[in-house]
């Protein structure tokens, strides 16, 4: 929240979504904010294809989302109890789906420009400060995304 404040007022006209814990945001929430955004920005627990009907989101078509960030892959006691409680009633080839690897490929193929993501798990601490390496070189310093990931990458 800290860092969504500090940087609110810097090259954004609007920002908008679901802030907090308290619900989950709904399949349409979803493809509202992703069919009308152009940077996504997705900080939350576990892998963010789990939170979305992947035959959903194979048919949507979002060309103006120019960036997703997903600042996902954090686990705790509640969220894998979560996220186990609904791979069981998934297939091998549909969690895999879910890897960043093919979210990202996914992602593309909808039309998105760019996608920023971690490869492995961390704590929400780590993502933090990734989210604020992130905006401070793109809204602060004006970089590009590649060379924004290039600094996160050191």
């Amino acid at each position: 929240q800290k860092i969504l404040e500090k940087y609110h007022d810097r090259f954004t006209l609007q920002w908008e979504g679901v802030i907090g814990n308290m619900c989950a945001p709904s399949q349409a929430e979803w493809e509202r904010l992703l069919t009308s955004c152009s940077a996504f920005l997705f900080y939350g627990m576990e892998r963010f294809m789990s939170h979305v009907l992947l035959n959903w989101l194979v048919a949507m078509n979002i060309p103006k989302c120019r960036l997703v960030i997903l600042l996902d892959l954090v686990r705790s006691q509640q969220s894998y109890q979560r996220i186990t409680n609904s791979d069981i009633h998934k297939s091998c080839l549909r969690i895999a789906l879910e890897r960043p690897t093919e979210a990202a490929m996914l992602l593309s193929l909808t039309g998105v420009g760019s996608v920023i993501a971690p490869q492995w798990y961390s704590s929400l601490e780590e993502n933090a400060e990734r989210l604020e390496t992130l905006f401070e070189n793109l809204l602060s310093f004006g970089k590009t995304t590649g060379q924004t990931v290039h600094v996160l990458q050191k």
